[in-house]
């Protein structure tokens, strides 16, 4: 049922000229002398594995799926709500004017996880705000438990994993320039770093999450899978 209802509403949304975009985090990139699961391009030697890492960055891509522009951030804190939010507030700054008035919604997909499932309250609280910020009405629609690889996101990460497999990724700035020389559908993705210090475990109460919840139009079939939030 949660397959059948994100085709139907993925075919009314590109019908309605809506922006679908696929979100999600990538695991998280050990940056130091690391083999990367292949051989080591060139003639060096390098680790099998991270022996302890120090820096470490939590990728975040947003990929539009008509246009194929391929947004990604490179955050150094923790995999949170606010992160994620973050992520989809600096894709939308990163617009021109024009292109942000022309759009009318906004379809996000994403997967299940514990920092932007349909139960997260601060992820809930961030996305009704941010609705609410631009003045577009946003669906949110879930894929269902192991089964996160049908989002389009991650064939982005796929081929971010191939371009970049058996690189020593030994600093940040290396890391971001291989990630900027992949291409998705033959363009160059943007790429952003996030230095940004994110807290983590942040819930709401009951009563704080009420009025959040009265803007949330969940699907009575499908409550925690497919959300509709319009501006207020």
């Amino acid at each position: 049922m949660i397959f059948d209802n994100l085709q139907c509403k993925d075919q009314t949304n590109q019908a309605n000229q809506a922006v679908r975009l696929s979100l999600d985090c990538k695991a998280t990139v050990s940056l130091g002398n690391y083999s990367r699961g292949g051989k080591t391009r060139g003639d060096t030697r390098a680790n099998d594995h991270d022996m302890g890492a120090k820096e470490k960055y939590i990728p975040c891509g947003l990929v539009d799926e008509d246009s194929g522009q391929l947004y990604l951030e490179f955050g150094s804190s923790a995999k949170t709500s606010d992160f994620i939010v973050d992520v989809l507030e600096h894709w939308w700054s990163k617009l021109s004017p024009a292109t942000q008035k022309e759009l009318k919604r906004i379809q996000l997909k994403v997967d299940n996880g514990p920092e932007s499932s349909g139960v997260r309250t601060q992820f809930l609280k961030r996305i009704v705000a941010w609705v609410d910020r631009i003045g577009k009405p946003l669906q949110l629609l879930y894929y269902p438990p192991y089964h996160s690889k049908y989002n389009p996101i991650e064939r982005c990460w796929g081929i971010l994993e191939q371009h970049w497999n058996g690189a020593r990724l030994t600093d940040v700035e290396t890391m971001l320039a291989w990630a900027q020389s992949m291409t998705w559908k033959g363009q160059s993705p943007t790429i952003v770093l996030n230095r940004a210090t994110y807290q983590t475990g942040i819930t709401l109460t009951k009563k704080e999450m009420a009025p959040i919840e009265e803007r949330l139009e969940r699907n009575p079939l499908l409550p925690k899978w497919d959300i509709l939030i319009r501006p207020a």
